[in-house]
């Protein structure tokens, strides 16, 4: 069995490490072994903080619709259940949006949050 070199293989293997750590400062972009862990970490907390926006999203359409309830003398729970009450799924990111962009449609929704909070 004849032997492996591996020249041109590790050359091209430690090449892509190094162009996917552009951009990273000091050796973590110019040693392969510093580069290969900061590609690594950067990698995890890309991961992970994918999986944090989602949650970070759901906190400002709730502070948004919060803000937009309170102008019509509603807490936000109270405004949610009363949704529910009245039998109305709409989810918090259109919520959100109704609130910044249709103030009227919002108000609607108030009205009749209200209305099946008072009839319960």
């Amino acid at each position: 069995m004849s032997r492996i070199r591996r020249g041109v293989t590790k050359r091209r293997r430690h090449k892509k490490v190094i162009a996917q750590t552009r951009g990273h400062r000091g050796v973590r972009h110019r040693l392969v072994k510093r580069a290969r862990e900061s590609l690594i970490h950067g990698l995890y907390y890309a991961y992970v903080h994918r999986r944090d926006r989602k949650g970070q999203f759901r906190r400002l359409w709730i502070a948004r619709i919060n803000a937009a309830v309170r102008v019509h003398g509603l807490s936000y729970n109270r405004f949610i259940d009363g949704l529910h009450k009245a039998g109305v799924d709409i989810d918090r990111k259109v919520l959100a949006d109704l609130a910044v962009s249709d103030g009227n449609t919002f108000a609607r929704l108030v009205e009749t949050a209200k209305a099946a909070l008072a009839t319960q």
